[in-house]
């Protein structure tokens, strides 16, 4: 079937069985177009504990789906690609990460959301990049704590908090990308342009910015100074919102460093991201399929640590 046909059956079926379409900003600009929500992490999050729907289909990576049916037991949570999966929470397993925590007993564990629901269950306090520095100025400052696992945004974190958090060794293959060459001759070639970068980004990238901030964040900046010109550092997907909330705005991506083999690409896409597609997202909510399942046990303990951070997000 045509595009035109392939969105017309989805909405029928999104009437029919009473679901919601959530979507992440780094999805494609089909799935982001058709979908009731969208939002980061964190706005993903708060809209599942509040919707009425029978059925939560979300457009994102499988991490996001977890947190979805964590939040929400009661409902059927689908994902279009089951294995659409994050290499920052795969750069956390479960098992290692208990070792790394009863290493150090007397410290809070605060996870960013880009893990698996067994470390949430790990977890004190779970955090995304909206909220995290929120989160940790809430905090007594002696009180000794674990970041995990992204150590770009706990490096950041760190820096604006003066906190020393214990980070453990895990990143975005997407963030952690980016060329400090071409964004330094972006900068060079357009000089009056402010430069936004997201927190999983290194460092020294980092250093060269103008705004650091979640995704929402950063289009949120955006949308404030539409007069400006943007060279933008995050996963190219957002483009697709700063554009449609911008039309005028001039916006260019930071490309990745070339790869080994010599083959670079314009822009950073999620690979895991870019898994889901309209034709999975029709088949997922047709047959209802690629249902996300979490074990009760593990659901329990992982529920606590997103709880406090939705109340500490208030």
């Amino acid at each position: 079937m045509n595009s035109a046909e392939l969105i017309e059956k989805i909405k029928i079926l999104r009437n029919q069985k009473n679901a919601i379409i959530m979507a992440h900003y780094y999805q494609t600009p089909d799935i982001q177009d058709i979908a009731d929500f969208i939002g980061d992490s964190l706005a993903l999050a708060q809209q599942a504990a509040k919707t009425s729907a029978d059925i939560i289909v979300l457009c994102g990576v499988h991490f996001m789906g977890e947190t979805a049916k964590i939040i929400c037991p009661d409902k059927k949570v689908l994902v279009p690609d089951i294995n659409a999966g994050c290499s920052l929470a795969d750069s956390c397993k479960a098992d290692e990460f208990r070792e790394f925590v009863k290493q150090h007993p007397d410290h809070t564990v605060i996870s960013y959301v880009n893990t698996s629901a067994e470390v949430k269950a790990l977890t004190d306090i779970v955090v995304t990049s909206t909220n995290a520095k929120k989160i940790v100025d809430m905090l007594p400052q002696d009180e000794k704590i674990i970041f995990g696992p992204d150590r770009n945004l706990g490096n950041y974190i760190n820096s604006v908090t003066g906190r020393n958090m214990l980070l453990w060794n895990g990143a975005c293959h997407v963030h952690e990308q980016f060329s400090i060459k071409d964004l330094l001759l972006l900068k060079e070639k357009y000089p009056d342009a402010i430069v936004l970068a997201h927190p999983e980004c290194k460092s020294v990238l980092l250093k060269l910015a103008d705004v650091v901030g979640s995704t929402q964040a950063l289009l949120n900046y955006a949308v404030k100074y539409p007069e400006k010109k943007y060279i933008v550092a995050t996963e190219s997907g957002i483009l697709h919102e700063m554009k449609k909330r911008c039309p005028e705005t001039f916006f260019v991506p930071v490309p990745p460093e070339v790869t080994e083999g010599g083959v670079g690409c314009m822009c950073n896409e999620c690979k895991y991201m870019r898994m889901n597609t309209m034709q999975k997202l029709y088949e997922c909510l047709l047959n209802e399929s690629n249902e996300i399942i979490v074990d009760e046990k593990i659901a329990r303990e992982a529920i606590k640590p997103i709880k406090r951070m939705l109340e500490m997000s208030v």
